[in-house]
C-alpha cells in the first residue's frame, strides 16, 4: 500500500476537522501531513499512540509553532499541567487529583441539578435563550467556582478571563494573543488574592488545600499560581464549550433529544456519544521521544509531532459495526478526554455536571430547535460556540 498523500491544513480557521477532506483521508490511510506535523485519523492507531511510551505530551512546543516564543503566554504555557512531562507532571498532578476523583464530586450532583433548573427557570417563560450566555457559560462557571472554593458571585468576570484565555487553544492564537495575555494578567492577579485570602483565613475549598500544599514544601508560589489559573480557565472554558457542541449535536437529532428527556439516565452515556461525535478538543498532541516506525510509510523522527483527530478516531467505521450516533448504544472509547498520563484531570466532573444538564434542558425544552446559525469558533484547535439561540414552546418556572 502506498503512503497517503493527504495534507490537512489544520491552522487554516476555514478548515474542518469533521468534514470530507479528513474522511477521505482517513479512507486513504490512517494518516496524513498536517500544518502541524502528521495526524493519525483511525481508531486503533490513535488508541495504540495514546498509550505508547515512545511518546510524550508535545504540548509545551504549541506557542512556538505559532511563531510565540517569548512573553507572559509563551512562559505561562511551559509550566501547566498539560506541557509538564515525568516526575514533575506526576507531582503536581498527585496533588491536584484527591478534589477530581468521582467520590469526591457525587455529593454536588444535587447542587448541578439545582442550578441547572434556576438557570432555565429564567428563560423558560419566555421561549427562547442564548444558550451560552445564558446556560452554557453560567452553569459551567458556577460549578467552577463551586468546586475550587471562589465566590460564586463572581463567575461573570472569572468567565471572561477563561473565555478570553481559552483563545490560547484555538488556532488564532497569535492574533488573538493581546487578549490572551490580558486574561493571563488579570487571572493572575484574581488568584493571588484569593490565596492571599486563603493563606490568612484558610477553608474547607481546593485552594486552601493548594496554599496547605505550599507551606508544606509540596508546591512552590509560582507552581500554585500557574495551577490556579489554569484550573480556573480549563474547568470552565472546556464545559462551555462541549454543552453547546452537545446542544447542537442532539437538536440535530430530535428523537434522541426527546428521548434524553423522557430517559434522563440515558444523561451519562449522551455525553459520551457527544464527545465521540462532537468533541471541543479536536486534537491531541503528541511528540516522539525516538524515531519511530508506525508502519504504512509513516516514519518518525525524534521531536515529530503528531495529532490524534478526535472526531475522525470516533467515528471510524473500522471500530464499531455503525459509527451513527445514538445515546442508547456504548461505541468504543472516544478521545475527547486525551489518553494515557495525560488523560484529562476533570473528566469527572465535566461527565457529572453535563450528564445532570442535558436531561433537564431536554425534560424542559422538548421540542427546542436551533434559532438561527449562530456564531462558531473554527472547527480546528479547541471548537465549540460564542452564540448559539434557541427557541422552544414557553413553558413556567418550576413550582
Amino acid at each position: 500500500m502506498s503512503a497517503p498523500t493527504r495534507f490537512l491544513d489544520l491552522a487554516d480557521p476555514r478548515f474542518d476537522v469533521t468534514g470530507p477532506a479528513v474522511i477521505d483521508a482517513r479512507e486513504e490511510g490512517f494518516w496524513a501531513r498536517t500544518s502541524y506535523g502528521y495526524a493519525v485519523l483511525r481508531h486503533a492507531e490513535v488508541t495504540a499512540l495514546l498509550k505508547d511510551r515512545r511518546f510524550r505530551q508535545g504540548n509545551a512546543r504549541w506557542p512556538a509553532q505559532n511563531g510565540i516564543h517569548s512573553g507572559m503566554f509563551s512562559d505561562w504555557w511551559q509550566r501547566v499541567l498539560l506541557s509538564l512531562e515525568g516526575e514533575e507532571h506526576l507531582r503536581v498532578r498527585r496533588l491536584l487529583n484527591p478534589a477530581f476523583k468521582q467520590g469526591a464530586l457525587t455529593p454536588m450532583v444535587p447542587g448541578f441539578t439545582a442550578l441547572a433548573h434556576e438557570l432555565v427557570d429564567g428563560f423558560c417563560e419566555r421561549g427562547s435563550v442564548e444558550f451560552i450566555s445564558e446556560f452554557a457559560e453560567p452553569y459551567a462557571s458556577r460549578i467552577l467556582c463551586r468546586l475550587v472554593g471562589l465566590p460564586e458571585s463572581e463567575w461573570l468576570q472569572v468567565a471572561h478571563w477563561a473565555d478570553d484565555l481559552g483563545k490560547s487553544f484555538g488556532v488564532r492564537v497569535k492574533e488573538d494573543l493581546p487578549r490572551i495575555e490580558a486574561a493571563l494578567d488579570g487571572l493572575y492577579g484574581y488568584c493571588d488574592e484569593v490565596v492571599r485570602d486563603r493563606t490568612t483565613h484558610p477553608r474547607d475549598d481546593m485552594v486552601s488545600d493548594l496554599v496547605r500544599h505550599q507551606q508544606e514544601g509540596k508546591l512552590s508560589a509560582e507552581e500554585l499560581s500557574v495551577a490556579l489559573v489554569f484550573l480556573v480557565f480549563a474547568g470552565m472554558e472546556t464545559t462551555r464549550n462541549q454543552l453547546g457542541l452537545a446542544l447542537q449535536t442532539l437538536l440535530a437529532h430530535p428523537d434522541q433529544w426527546r428521548l434524553l428527556g423522557e430517559q434522563p439516565e440515558l444523561g451519562r452515556n449522551a455525553v459520551e456519544e457527544v464527545m465521540r461525535v462532537n468533541p471541543t478538543v479536536t486534537w491531541i498532541t503528541r511528540e516522539a521521544l525516538q524515531d519511530v516506525d508506525l508502519g504504512d510509510g509513516l516514519v518518525l523522527r525524534e521531536g515529530d509531532i503528531v495529532q490524534v483527530l478526535s472526531h475522525s478516531a470516533g467515528t471510524d467505521p473500522r471500530a464499531q459495526p455503525d459509527p451513527a450516533f445514538d445515546i442508547r448504544v456504548e461505541h468504543p472509547m472516544h478521545m475527547g478526554f486525551g489518553g494515557g498520563v495525560h488523560h484529562c484531570l476533570g473528566h469527572w466532573v465535566a461527565r457529572m455536571d453535563m450528564s445532570v444538564a442535558l436531561p433537564v434542558l431536554a425534560a424542559r425544552m422538548p421540542d427546542a430547535r436551533p434559532d438561527g446559525p449562530g456564531e462558531w469558533l473554527p472547527v480546528s484547535g479547541n471548537t465549540g460556540a460564542i452564540r448559539y439561540p434557541i427557541a422552544f414552546t414557553p413553558t413556567a418556572r418550576r413550582g
